[in-house]
């Protein structure tokens, strides 16, 4: 991270939102990726546009948000979109909100779209795309679904988590689903790709964290459980399976792909159902 990025993002943080210098009066957003290579956090400041608005807009109303990977007309996209299209799962941290966004470029006509709005808002952008041959990419972050509180401790997360999944491969099912024909087939076929590939992720991440950490610990101290944990490990190995043959088929979604979709929901909510009927007594007799 550049020092001067570094003192933005300070001054940001410090200030829900407000920062001087040559961002003086500009309403910014802190956008956080994930390094396609070094898998690390990278956060930056950017200006947005919002759905239905001129331009920038405040970062705590409503309507889905926008931004341009414009590296100020350079010929290369920026880091962090290449980070968004390896790792669509991102953080957005507006004045006085944070939350998580899947990173969806827009495509064809819809991106045009948005980027000429954007160019009689800010016109500066324009002078960027008259630099390079490149199209500079519009991206929307679309907010992930918010799943409703259930109870507090350890039980109450691992609900919170599972709750995330089915929310977030019920997307992923109705994308599949839809037909992708004519001028919105790319861009219906984008956000396939960027939910399908955030739910790949958090998924993997998921399982991988009660394998190395949460089972073992529960295992120390039930036993008796070692079967059950057995055979989780299992599904998990399966449930990684599928989700392989999923993101393999991403780049060609078409005859089969849904039917893919279909067998992980049926797979993962057996999963999930048997885990939860398992886990969650055990969880919350941990705090009682």
């Amino acid at each position: 991270m550049s020092s001067f990025n570094r003192t933005v993002i300070e001054e940001f943080r410090a200030n829900a939102g407000q920062v001087g210098g040559p961002f003086e009066g500009s309403e910014l957003i802190l956008l956080t990726t994930t390094g396609a290579r070094s898998a690390k956090p990278h956060t930056v400041p950017l200006g947005f546009a919002r759905e239905g608005g001129g331009g920038d807009g405040g970062g705590d109303g409503g309507g889905e948000l926008f931004v341009v990977a414009s590296a100020a007309g350079a010929d290369r996209h920026p880091a962090w979109y290449h980070n968004l299209l390896a790792r669509p799962l991102v953080e957005v941290e507006t004045g006085t909100d944070a939350y998580e966004a899947v990173a969806v470029p827009a495509q064809g006509a819809r991106r045009d779209e948005l980027f000429a709005r954007i160019v009689r808002a800010e016109p500066g952008y324009g002078e960027y795309q008259a630099r390079t041959r490149r199209v500079i990419p519009v991206v929307a972050l679309q907010r992930t679904h918010e799943v409703p509180v259930r109870e507090g401790g350890i039980a109450g997360k691992l609900l919170d988590v599972h709750g995330w999944l089915r929310a977030q491969l019920a997307l992923v099912r109705e994308l599949a689903r839809e037909e992708p024909q004519g001028a919105g087939a790319a861009s219906l076929g984008l956000q396939l790709r960027q939910h399908c590939l955030a739910f790949c992720h958090s998924l993997e991440f998921h399982h991988r964290s009660e394998d190395a950490g949460l089972f073992p610990y529960l295992e120390q101290r039930h036993p008796h459980m070692r079967e059950f944990f057995l055979r989780v490990g299992a599904e998990h190995r399966a449930i990684a399976r599928l989700q392989e043959e999923l993101v393999g088929a991403l780049d060609a979604p078409g005859v089969g792909f849904s039917e893919r979709v279909e067998r992980m929901s049926r797979e993962l909510e057996a999963h999930l159902d048997g885990e939860e009927a398992q886990l969650l007594p055990v969880l919350r007799a941990l705090e009682a």
